[in-house]
């Protein structure tokens, strides 16, 4: 993989953990308050579509990168699960049945393999 696509990947990694934060602030900090109203054309879509479109992305790079580099420690199941999860997180954040417990669980395990896959790709820019 040449340079130029893992600073792409580097830099797309970067959007998902600010996505990820967003998604985490949005239910803590917003969805759980009272008398907070979901706006879904508003506030969900437009967020969800957003992910989506850096998250697409983002699984084609990082399926090329390990396919090339073998990064330690980073595994194409947890691509998956990561893609999956942040798709996921990026509406049910905005839901206030969502169970706490499993929906902050799922933000630290995107946030694991995104950091480490920051750290491999540091090292090999």
């Amino acid at each position: 993989m040449d340079i130029e696509k893992k600073r792409r990947l580097l830099e797309l990694n970067r959007q998902l953990t600010a996505f990820n934060q967003q998604a985490k602030d949005q239910f803590v900090l917003r969805t759980r308050s009272e008398g907070y109203e979901m706006d879904f054309y508003g506030e969900v879509k437009p967020f969800a579509d957003e992910v989506l479109k850096v998250v697409d992305e983002w699984k084609d790079l990082v399926s090329d990168w390990m396919t090339s580099e073998q990064p330690k420690y980073i595994y194409l199941k947890q691509i998956e699960d990561t893609y999956d999860n942040l798709t996921i997180v990026s509406v049910t954040s905005f839901q206030k049945d969502t169970r706490r417990k499993r929906f902050l669980n799922t933000i630290s395990s995107i946030g694991y393999v995104l950091e480490t896959i920051e750290q491999q790709l540091n090292v090999n820019i």
